[in-house]
């Protein structure tokens, strides 16, 4: 286990992040495995921008999507999810919409987070170029921090990032996250700098000092800051475990739960904040191989486990980020003013 998404077998990540010098964004992509996963959606903030998001109520035809795009750019970034349907597209992988095998239109749901300017150049951001070297990057490993869609994140003024978690239940399914943190609110509490998401095993041996904490909060309140605070959180939760289309969904909305611990306040007008569940079945089958249907309360497990997942994801994302400085806006890093 490497306490990311793609503990969960068959998923991959990748991440493309946009090139120039007074460039600072990027596209996150998660890549079912083929045959693709069940997926749902569940979106709370005031300002989300999505694609193909309609394609994923339980009532509507889709059944299995292929990638999740999360990026930059705001809605311009949307555009990255081209570059990632094309790819399916040459690898015949989406729905079969006639009788030959390259018949087939890729549904890539996306969700954008703004973070326009904040490298210096406003037109810097994710085209479908980005969205194809994000999917071509895709594998096993996930790094965190300044990269893909968490380029140029920002929470709470502190410069947010990509993070991602994992944990394995005792019945052995598989639940995790990955993170993209960039929100209005702060992760940090305003009263003894510690993280809000912060607990078990990536508790802190100790809180910050009350003078590393007042320093931490006067470097903060003197950073440059160029662009009004609109943001966005963005999350994937995977799980192995079979789960219908209404279930994936109710994973979707409790997993904001997690965002919630994590940040606060959350789900504001300028937040634009979309969460979404995937699950590939893989785990879930009876002793002669046939589907196994989840009881109640093993679907509670996995519920209570995606918003414990997203918070520890959010608190990784925080922690990996590096501080950034140029001419969008000073974002110094949780490290860099608290220490590890």
């Amino acid at each position: 286990m490497n306490n990311s998404l793609t503990d969960v077998a068959g998923f991959l990540v990748g991440h493309a992040a946009v090139a120039g010098p007074n460039a600072l964004s990027g596209t996150t992509v998660v890549l079912a495995p083929p045959g693709g996963a069940v997926a749902a959606v569940e979106v709370r903030g005031g300002g989300p921008g999505t694609r193909e998001t309609d394609a994923l109520d339980p009532k509507n035809v889709v059944e299995r999507i292929d990638a999740v795009v999360l990026t930059g750019g705001s809605a311009y970034g949307l555009d990255a999810a081209a570059g990632v349907m094309a790819w399916l597209e040459e690898r015949q992988r989406g729905v079969r919409v006639g009788p030959e095998p390259h018949q087939v239109v890729p549904v890539v749901p996306a969700a954008c987070l703004f973070d326009l300017g904040r490298g210096g150049d406003w037109r810097a951001r994710p085209d479908a170029a980005v969205g194809r070297a994000a999917v071509e990057a895709a594998g096993t490993e996930v790094t965190e921090g300044n990269v893909g869609a968490g380029t140029g994140a920002v929470v709470g003024g502190l410069k947010g990032g990509v993070g991602t978690a994992s944990v394995t239940l005792a019945s052995g399914v598989t639940v995790a996250a990955l993170a993209v943190v960039n929100a209005v609110g702060s992760p940090v509490d305003p009263h003894n700098g510690a993280l809000y998401g912060e607990y078990g095993e990536d508790s802190p041996a100790q809180l910050p000092t009350p003078e590393r904490h007042l320093g931490a909060q006067a470097r903060l309140a003197a950073a440059r800051v160029e662009m009004p605070p609109l943001n966005t959180t963005l999350a994937v939760v995977a799980t192995d475990a079979r789960l219908t289309r209404p279930q994936a969904q109710k994973l979707a909305g409790t997993s904001h739960d997690g965002l919630a611990r994590a940040v606060r306040p959350v789900h504001l007008m300028h937040d634009g904040d979309t969460i979404f569940a995937l699950a590939t079945g893989s785990h879930d089958s009876g002793p002669d191989g046939t589907d196994k249907a989840l009881s109640p309360e093993e679907l509670n497990h996995i519920l209570a486990a995606g918003a414990d997942v997203v918070a520890r994801a959010i608190v990784r994302g925080v922690r990996a980020a590096g501080s950034v400085e140029g001419p969008g806006g000073t974002f110094p890093s949780y490290g860099d003013l608290y220490g590890s």
